[in-house]
């Protein structure tokens, strides 16, 4: 049987798609005025005023430059390596974590559970979190920006959920067949839940993907500084000399040479997630609604 919708609720449907029409314009356009810029030929782009929907002409000078800057291409190996490392120890632990704390005959999981939600109200701040990655000697090191963040108490407690839901009797039946708890937690468990687990991985890989704040405090030789610290330099800074110092032959303190780095740095940057992103959308939703049911 079909409904006959009134005026009044054609009248909001078609008023709710046109607003959200505008607002879905103004969250797009300055991605779109960005790879549009990258893109433009810098001589005309610099006269060009207004909105930016095609490109001013054609150029990849810009990209060709950031591809000869030999900070920008150690950077960009830096973050690689940062998310790669970064999200399969962040996965590995949180799998673990949640595990233990989903078991349901652990009598201390509450106080356990109760402690971890803790951290997520109160933290030492900013001083003792770097007096003790200096103390423990990662000050400097590629492990200080991998193992202060290893678990993320959020993930962890979505994921324990997760873990909950899954039936009592697949765990009883790995154990009669002779699995311990690393059998039942990578061969049963995690297989059950990947839809969470995809979602986790996305999460903590653009955590790594993005995160500069804690390579600008404990990080002091530059080879080591990830993509995001030199694009946060190459737009915040009023000069371009120390970045790309000995990469090229360029003038880098050139306005044009500069904006169209600018651009074609935050392209590069964002690229890689908004590739990987469609092939985890389909999890996205399941599993955070998985890992979002109360126990």
């Amino acid at each position: 049987m079909v409904t006959k919708r009134s005026p009044g609720e054609i009248i909001f449907d078609i008023g709710n798609a046109v607003f959200l029409g505008i607002l879905t314009l103004i969250f797009l356009y300055p991605m779109w005025y960005v790879i549009m810029a990258a893109f433009s030929d810098p001589a005309r782009f610099v006269s060009h005023t207004g909105l930016l929907w095609l490109p001013e002409g054609f150029s990849l000078a810009g990209f060709k430059m950031v591809l000869r800057t030999a900070s920008i291409v150690t950077g960009y190996g830096n973050t690689v390596l940062y998310v790669i490392a970064g999200t399969a120890l962040n996965i590995l632990l949180t799998s673990m974590g949640a595990y233990v704390l989903s078991r349901k005959k652990l009598y201390i999981r509450r106080f356990l559970s109760l402690a971890i939600v803790f951290t997520m109200y109160l933290s030492g701040g900013l001083i003792p979190f770097y007096l003790t990655v200096r103390n423990l000697g990662l000050y400097n090191t590629r492990l200080a920006l991998i193992l202060p963040v290893a678990v993320n108490t959020w993930n962890l407690i979505v994921m324990r959920t997760s873990m909950s839901q899954v039936p009592d009797s697949l765990e009883e039946a790995a154990k009669i067949d002779g699995a311990n708890d690393f059998v039942i937690l990578f061969r049963v468990i995690l297989p059950v839940i990947k839809s969470t687990v995809a979602v986790m991985v996305l999460f903590y890989a653009v955590q790594h993907w993005n995160s500069w704040f804690n390579a600008m405090i404990f990080l002091q030789d530059r080879s080591k500084y990830p993509l995001q610290l030199f694009l946060r330099e190459i737009l915040l800074s009023g000069s371009m000399t120390d970045i790309a110092a000995g990469s090229t032959g360029e003038d880098v303190n050139n306005v044009l040479t500069m904006n169209m780095l600018k651009y074609c740095t935050i392209v590069v940057s964002t690229l890689p997630i908004l590739c990987i992103y469609p092939f985890l959308q389909k999890y996205f939703v399941k599993g955070v609604m998985i890992g979002s049911v109360k126990e």
